[in-house]
């Protein structure tokens, strides 16, 4: 069944502005429901969101939607999205809820869902749920068997020691100072609270949520702010989240970027040491680096690759019996502890090698030598413009400019209107030349 409303990460955006109006949040609401009610029992749903304005609008209408088809609602309000898998599973729900578009700006926003397992859906199920939102008949609970909502007053603080019981018992952050920007968004609260309670010296910075500063220059789509103010308070670290914390990246003593494939080496080479990594390997997605397959093939483990996704790394992982899986941008899932991207998590995990092994962030994280990688986003105004008899022609072009000792991907982005180029090889400077000569086909292709 094809998938008209979700993307790549569930159903994304432009607020107020079809599928993210209230209008289809509630029937998201209904049709969810619809699919998870199964049994006499009392159905409930836990819903979460991040800090935009448009949360307000979209948790509602959901809120109405499950409560007209019986179910109880449990708001957990602004948390992380691993948070709201976590308490899905925890409280015994039959599924759940995050309203947040990621790492996008405030106008976007986003519905993502989880099973009663706390893992995302698969497309099979999303189709579903959009078959019954399109036919929209629904049988509606009768008045005596309305829902409730109620809200968790203890989320924070469950999800708190939750994340805290990840890290190693006996280690501790003090004598650490650790820079963390929330990017103004769901974990403003949670994960300087954290790190602090740990034993570091924090430094918060994205924690003063209005609404609309929401991943707005800071966050890690915006890694200059905490770079600089790592530098500034000679920290130890610096950890920079999205909108939803559910990835990041880390800046190292210096400033320097640290980006997710060397945070996915790094733990696979401690856990291997210790005899903790299943699989033999990492599940890692088509865009992460050459250097991390090689890296990781020195130590004898191999990196299995799949389409672009967080999810769709996690029904690798969990098909083949990895536990540690993730993405270039920073989503890193650890399955001994969580079941979708879990950026404090992770975060825990990077600086218990610091602990044990006394070095410094810039030593330890930058475990090998990525190959030179291009990325470009192509503005496109719909249509199919890798269809074009052009654009594969270009693209089969450049993948024989770069042989074997490159790599080229060309998709469309599942959650923006713009089509995503990755170039990678020992030649930075062909590498330039085919990003060049693809951008212009697709430029001239989109119209």
């Amino acid at each position: 069944m094809a998938r008209r409303i979700f993307g790549t990460d569930g159903i994304r955006g432009k607020a107020n502005t079809e599928p993210m109006t209230a209008e289809t949040a509630l029937h998201v609401g209904m049709a969810a429901a619809r699919f998870f009610t199964r049994g006499g029992h009392r159905h409930r749903a836990v819903i979460g969101k991040d800090t935009r304005l448009s949360g307000y609008m979209i948790e509602p209408a959901l809120t109405a939607g499950l409560i007209s088809m019986g179910m109880d609602v449990i708001l957990v309000g602004p948390l992380p999205t691993p948070a709201v898998a976590m308490l899905t599973r925890s409280l015994r729900a039959d599924f759940g809820i995050m309203i947040s578009a990621s790492h996008n700006p405030f106008e976007d926003n986003g519905i993502k869902l989880f099973g009663p397992d706390g893992y995302k859906l698969s497309d099979e199920v999303e189709a579903e749920i959009e078959t019954n939102i399109d036919d929209r008949r629904y049988e509606l609970a009768p008045p005596e068997w309305l829902g409730r909502a109620t809200r968790l007053d203890d989320a924070q603080g469950r999800y708190s020691e939750y994340v805290k019981q990840t890290f190693p018992r006996g280690l501790t952050l003090e004598g650490l100072k650790i820079v963390v920007d929330c990017a103004n968004g769901a974990a403003y609260k949670v994960a300087p609270e954290i790190l602090w309670e740990l034993g570091a010296q924090v430094i918060a910075v994205g924690v003063q949520p209005d609404g609309f500063n929401i991943n707005l220059g800071c966050g890690s789509t915006c890694l200059e702010t905490m770079q600089a103010r790592v530098r500034a308070e000679g920290a130890n670290l610096g950890i920079a989240l999205d909108g939803d914390a559910d990835r990041l990246l880390i800046a190292d003593e210096n400033g320097a970027i640290v980006g997710g494939d060397q945070v996915l080496g790094l733990i696979a080479q401690h856990w291997a040491a210790n005899g903790a990594l299943l699989g033999g390997g990492v599940v890692a997605t088509v865009m992460s680096n050459l250097g991390l397959e090689r890296f990781l093939e020195g130590l004898g483990l191999h990196l299995v690759r799949t389409q672009v996704g967080d999810r769709y790394v996690v029904e690798r992982m969990r098909a083949e019996g990895y536990n540690l899986g993730g993405e270039q941008s920073g989503h890193v899932i650890l399955g001994d502890h969580s079941r979708t991207g879990d950026g404090l998590i992770a975060a825990l995990q990077v600086l218990a090698v610091l602990v044990e092994s006394g070095r410094p962030a810039g030593e330890a994280c930058r475990v090998f030598e990525p190959l030179p990688q291009m990325l470009r986003n192509v503005a496109v105004n719909g249509g199919e413009p890798l269809a074009a008899r052009a654009v594969q022609k270009a693209i089969a072009s450049g993948e024989e400019k770069l042989g074997a000792t490159g790599r080229l991907l060309v998709r469309e982005s599942g959650t923006e209107p713009v089509v995503r180029i990755m170039v990678e090889g020992v030649d930075e400077t062909l590498i330039g030349v085919v990003l060049d000569d693809i951008t212009d086909v697709i430029k001239r292709a989109a119209g």
